[in-house]
């Protein structure tokens, strides 16, 4: 992923791999970034905070914290707040350079890592816990506990923070001729290719298969049972999946095929460094409203809402009729 580089290496900040360019692209990225990108994060911050902060608030005053769906939503808007917090820092850091010190270099690189690492990995694993809610409902109902999620939880957590040890050790402040103060992965080439395929492999691939195992045995098990009352569920896993191969395959294939490029070699004119730019910003979006898109469409949600208007506002009562509750959110 790029380095939060005022003027970007090839990759953006999604791939640990770094490769150099020919200074004709350093400065169009440069340019791209400056003009595009630090109004794109303050608008993917300001929503970000808004969306989750009402799944927060939403689930604190109407829901039981302590269920297994809800602690495991509860953890994924955690992780998509920690991962969208850094966002202000690279909007200012690719308007100028990094301001923010030796500190906040490896604290908010880290910090960017553990939410995209985590948020992915609680999503799978909210996937997984519907699968087996719904396709293996006599085991699951003796085991969704919430011990249960709590101790998977906290293993996310654990593995994310490992994941994302590495760049609180590797990266640093360092003077740039052309750049300025650049906030950098000093990595070796050899193990930056490593950590590219430990994200590719754990955190995309891994991921989809889940997604996609689970909600083909979902919907085949709510085919043959005429499960009526599950069929939101497979909507709610349905958009799920398709946001996360929308959003997500496209900066992977490019960063694939960026990967296996000679990028030394690279002509100017090359799209290559901006659909990595692009694609890489729009699979930043997933981690910030995939929290939100998981609230808004599960019934229970929203039989808050209305409930909230309807005693607000008496004169909506006649109007306003509160479907049966679910046991979730979703």
């Amino acid at each position: 992923m790029e380095t939060f580089n005022s003027t970007p290496d090839y990759y953006d900040n999604f791939s640990p791999v770094i490769s150099q360019t020919g200074t004709c692209s350093s400065i169009d990225i440069s340019e791209f970034g400056r003009t595009f990108l630090p109004l794109f994060y303050y608008v993917i911050f300001t929503v970000s905070v808004l969306g989750n902060g009402v799944v927060l608030l939403v689930v604190y005053k109407f829901e039981k914290l302590n269920t297994v769906t809800n602690i495991f939503l509860i953890n994924l808007v955690a992780s998509n707040i920690i991962f969208t917090l850094t966002l202000p820092f690279q909007a200012v850091y690719h308007s100028s350079e990094w301001i923010f010190g030796e500190a906040l270099c490896k604290l908010v690189n880290s910090a960017y890592y553990l939410g995209f690492y985590s948020s992915i990995l609680f999503l799978t694993l909210m996937t997984f816990d519907r699968y087996l809610a719904v396709v293996h409902c006599v085991v699951a109902s003796k085991q969704r506990r919430s011990f249960y999620a709590a101790s998977l939880s906290v293993t996310v957590w654990i593995i994310s923070l490992l994941a994302s040890l590495e760049y609180f050790i590797h990266f640093t402040v360092e003077k740039s001729q052309m750049d300025g103060l650049v906030c950098e992965d000093q990595n070796e080439n050899e193990w930056r290719i490593f950590s590219f395929y430990k994200q590719f492999v754990l955190f995309f691939l891994f991921p989809l298969v889940v997604f996609v195992y689970c909600y083909s045995r979902i919907t085949l098990t709510v085919m043959h049972t005429r499960m009526i009352g599950k069929h939101r569920t497979v909507r709610l896993i349905f958009v799920i999946v398709l946001m996360f191969f929308v959003f997500w395959s496209p900066y992977n294939v490019i960063l694939m095929i960026a990967e296996h490029k000679d990028l030394e070699h690279e002509d100017c004119n090359s799209v290559l460094p901006y659909a990595v730019y692009i694609t890489s910003n729009i699979a930043r979006l997933y981690f910030c409203i995939n929290p939100v898109f998981y609230t808004f469409l599960g019934r229970k949600f929203q039989n808050h809402v209305r409930g909230a208007l309807m005693s607000h506002a008496s004169c909506l009562t006649s109007k306003i009729s509160v479907s049966g509750s679910s046991r979730s959110l979703a």
